[in-house]
């Protein structure tokens, strides 16, 4: 490539922390321990409903700063997926987001050599923001797959809930691909996400994104929805655009023209991003902390959302027919890990520009 990871790569190598940096931040340890929600801010309230609403689906506001009505549950199991961390309780998206999952998950099998996806978070029963872990995934139009293939077998709720995550990053060498676990059917796996037209972007770990621009042989149309950002080491994060017809979604920037393999991805492998706030001044005040985000804060219709009728029954709103492992669930977790995410950054100084943005 010829944008300079040489020398970045010279660059960073000078800086004393750059191996601690590598090995936490980019493998997604970032934004790992976070307060409890106050009783009626909108994590609180949107955490705590436990079915969607009744009605017709449609996504509210933002990816970022939403919520939305008529959501569906993806199945725990079908044939070729099987979702994880049920005691999240977010298996649930827009239709047409859920629809894209099981034509996806189908699609793996049979072009990719994929035996099935795991399905991580999509959003809430009523979307909005989450209990803990991401900023997004608030209007059921975002979902997680992991980089881990689907066993064999149905899995346990306890397994789902105790799989560990599997990096795709070597641990003591930064923002670098661990070729002993990097697959060429992960690439192709990518790639077919990225070749549906309803796919807006794709957020990968910035390594796995420089690894796909110095490897992909195949056709390269897609390969700029490979969108580098913080974590995702272990998964990528799947989002769609504003499904026709829903006129209270608001739609993020098109992705820019051309295979993101620049100085859009270069400048992830500079110090810039990794690098540490600067100390206040002496004698300054401490900023104030981050006020909570209420439900006044979010599109007007978020509220009506929360007071809104529940379906009768999650059943009832799982999409499709009830698959076998339809009863499988697992106790509510005391204290979910909470997951690094692309809109959940620490305090890093400037951002590219296709870094989502709460509108």
């Amino acid at each position: 490539m010829a944008f300079g990871f040489a020398q970045a790569f010279r660059t960073f190598g000078k800086l004393a922390l750059a191996g601690a940096i590598g090995a936490s931040l980019a493998a997604g340890d970032v934004g790992a321990e976070q307060k409890t929600p106050s009783p009626g801010s909108a994590k609180a309230l949107f955490g705590g409903a436990s079915l969607p609403t009744q009605g017709p689906a449609q996504p509210i506001g933002f990816y970022a700063k939403g919520c939305m009505t008529g959501a569906m549950a993806l199945p725990t199991d079908g044939p070729t997926w099987q979702a994880m961390r049920l005691s999240r309780n977010r298996r649930w998206g827009n239709p047409a987001m859920i629809a894209l999952l099981e034509r996806f998950s189908q699609d793996a099998v049979r072009y990719a050599g994929w035996p099935g996806i795991l399905v991580g978070d999509i959003a809430q029963p009523r979307g909005g923001p989450m209990l803990n872990g991401h900023s997004s995934h608030q209007i059921g139009l975002d979902a997680d797959i992991w980089f881990t293939p689907m066993p064999a077998r149905s899995m346990t709720a306890k397994e789902r809930e105790d799989l560990p995550f599997t990096s795709m990053l070597q641990k003591n060498k930064f923002l670098t691909v661990n070729p002993k676990v990097w697959t060429e059917s992960r690439a192709r796996l990518l790639m077919l996400a990225a070749s549906y037209p309803e796919v807006e972007r794709i957020f990968v770990n910035p390594a796995i994104k420089k690894k796909m621009c110095d490897t992909w042989t195949g056709d390269r149309t897609n390969l700029g929805k490979l969108r580098p950002i913080y974590g995702h080491d272990s998964h990528f994060h799947i989002r769609m655009k504003c499904p026709p017809g829903a006129a209270g979604c608001t739609p993020q920037a098109p992705v820019a023209s051309g295979d993101g393999c620049d100085k859009s991805l270069a400048y992830w492998f500079t110090p810039a991003p990794w690098a540490p706030a600067k100390p206040p001044k002496p004698g300054a005040k401490p900023p104030k902390p981050p006020r909570e985000v209420m439900v006044s804060d979010l599109p007007k219709a978020c509220a009506a959302v929360l007071d809104a009728a529940s379906v009768a029954s999650m059943q009832a709103a799982t999409y499709g027919a009830p698959s076998a492992a339809s009863a499988l669930v697992a106790s509510p977790a005391t204290a979910p890990a909470a997951d690094a995410e692309e809109d959940m950054l620490p305090d890093v100084g400037p951002l590219p520009n296709d870094k989502p943005t709460i509108q």
